[in-house]
């Protein structure tokens, strides 16, 4: 085993926020004690969020409250990446239509740029963002400016967003009512598009950075965009079946139960003779199905069965009847973050 631990070869932790740090308003147990480690050891953290709805202030006295290490100048948001995009296309003092809440209105007059209401001030631009009250007559502004001719910009396009209650509706969700008003699909800020990692390394000028998240069609494909490493931890969206059955973009260069494993080492998951093996565990392909035996810490043997599945399968995606009774194995319930005891 690697007697390094997982964090050592990185300068800066590029950290999604929901899913990862807390859920909802409540810290995901463990996540501030572990960051606080982190930022002891000369780590830079940057919270990276595709959330728009607040500022990086708001988001900092969150983080802060919980625990966590944060300063605003830590937070990186989906809005700020979404007002750089309009800032370098039009003028200083250019009039925005803001489908959102403040963290976009800020974000927006930080680069020079003046947020308005309605479709009557001739926006040139359209952001949207999710927030709490987004009404009717705002999407309806927004439909009629981009109609207008001006430019539809998304914060992001996550479809829902986890909360402590469950996934809910998010701004992907809400985005579709001006696309399918008008036929125009928005420019995305967010990730995994270039625009947010962009926006992150500007900001924190990271030479090694990691990426951390918990959603394999946002943060893992975005750090594939970017060509970095990255970690998915199973405290948010993503579940073992996902992780299994994911496409080369979507695959992350690590996996783990929680952000307590930036601390230790990472165990090694090495090809041999009969498949790869992680810890005690062993997984192959056999015909046209993961076979996976072995005992001992569950998440190990999801990391040899990933690494089987997916030499396996190669650019492809592996079927889930494939995958099922050898997943079923090591983790009776396919939706139970990895690693975690009942």
């Amino acid at each position: 085993m690697n007697t390094n631990t997982l964090i050592d070869p990185y300068d800066t932790l590029l950290l999604d926020l929901d899913g990862v740090v807390y859920l909802g308003r409540e810290a995901v147990p463990g996540a501030p004690e572990s960051l606080r480690e982190a930022a002891e050891r000369g780590v830079r953290l940057a919270y990276v969020t595709n959330n728009a709805s607040r500022t990086p202030a708001a988001i900092a006295q969150h983080l802060s409250a919980l625990g966590a290490p944060a300063t605003a100048e830590d937070v990186v948001t989906s809005a700020q990446a979404a007002a750089r995009l309009v800032a370098e296309r039009f003028g200083p003092g250019a009039p925005v239509l803001v489908v959102g809440g403040m963290g976009l209105r800020v974000a927006l007059r930080a680069h020079g740029l003046r947020p308005v209401s309605t479709a009557l001030d001739a926006p040139v631009a359209v952001v949207q963002g999710i927030a709490p009250d987004l009404s009717y007559g705002l999407l309806a502004e927004g439909a009629l400016a981009v109609r207008n001719g001006a430019l539809f910009v998304a914060a992001n396009a996550d479809a829902t967003m986890p909360t402590g209650r469950g996934e809910l509706p998010g701004n992907g969700a809400m985005v579709r009512v001006i696309a399918t008003a008008t036929g125009v699909e928005p420019v995305v800020a967010g990730k995994p598009e270039p625009p947010l990692h962009r926006e992150s390394m500007l900001r924190t000028g990271s030479r090694r950075p990691l990426v951390v998240g918990d959603r394999l069609d946002t943060d893992i494909e975005g750090a594939t965009n970017a060509g970095v490493d990255s970690l998915l931890v199973l405290t948010g969206v993503a579940t073992p079946l996902d992780l299994l059955t994911a496409e080369p973009r979507h695959r992350p260069t690590y996996v783990a139960a929680d952000l307590a494993a930036l601390h230790l080492p990472y165990p090694e998951v090495r090809r041999t003779g009969r498949g790869w093996a992680c810890q005690g565990w062993t997984a192959r392909w056999e015909g046209d199905a993961l076979a996976l035996e072995g005992a001992g810490e569950p998440l190990d043997g999801l990391r040899a069965a990933s690494a089987a599945t997916w030499e396996a399968v190669g650019e492809e995606r592996a079927d889930e009847d494939a995958i099922k009774t050898a997943l079923d194995a090591v983790l009776p319930s396919r939706n139970r973050p990895a690693g975690t005891a009942r």
